[in-house]
C-alpha cells in the first residue's frame, strides 16, 4: 500500500454531501451489500439524513474506495454506532478496511467523547472487528437473511490496542 497515494478521509453530515458524492456513496453500498452479497434489503433506512449522523468517506484520486456511517447515541443503539462499513471490491486486500475502522473509531471518539461504540457485524467478520477492540455482546441473529452479531467497543480500551 505504501506505493499508492494515501486515502483522504472526510467526515460529513448528509447536508454536506454533494450529488456526486451521495451517488457514489449509495452506489458503493448497493454494489457491495445488495449486488455482491445478493441481499435485497432497505439500504435507504432513513438514518443517512438523521440529525448527528456523519458519513466517513475514504477517497483516493477522486474515487470513493471506502465508507462508513457514524450514528449518534440513541439512533440505533444507546451509544454511538458504526455501520455500513464498506470497501470497494477493487480496493480490497490493501488494508483499507483496517484504516477505515481506525478512522471511524477516532471520529466517534471526537464526535462523542467518552462513549462506547456499537456495531452490528456480519458474523463472519467478527474477528476483523475484534482486532479493533469490539467484543460480541449478543447472540448471533439474522438481519436481512445474513447472520450478524452485536458488538461493543469500550472506551476503557486504550486506543493503541485497537487495530
Amino acid at each position: 500500500m505504501s506505493s499508492l497515494a494515501p486515502l483522504e478521509f472526510s467526515c460529513l453530515p448528509f447536508e454536506a454531501l454533494d450529488p456526486y458524492r451521495l451517488y457514489t456513496l449509495l452506489r458503493l453500498r448497493v454494489d457491495v451489500f445488495v449486488v455482491e452479497q445478493s441481499c435485497a434489503y432497505p439500504d435507504l433506512d432513513g438514518h443517512d439524513h438523521a440529525p448527528g449522523v456523519r458519513h466517513l468517506l475514504g477517497e483516493r484520486a477522486g474515487q470513493l474506495l471506502a465508507a462508513a456511517r457514524l450514528l449518534p447515541p440513541g439512533l440505533s443503539f444507546d451509544t454511538p454506532a458504526i455501520g455500513r462499513v464498506v470497501v470497494a471490491a477493487s480496493a480490497r486486500g490493501l488494508g483499507l478496511a483496517h484504516l477505515l475502522m481506525r478512522t471511524a473509531i477516532a471520529q466517534c471518539e471526537q464526535l462523542w467523547p467518552g462513549q462506547d461504540q456499537n456495531l452490528s457485524a456480519q458474523a463472519h467478520l467478527q474477528g476483523f472487528y475484534a482486532a479493533h477492540g469490539f467484543v460480541a455482546c449478543s447472540e448471533p441473529y439474522l438481519e436481512d437473511g445474513i447472520p450478524h452479531v452485536g458488538m461493543r467497543r469500550s472506551v476503557a480500551l486504550p486506543s493503541w490496542t485497537a487495530g
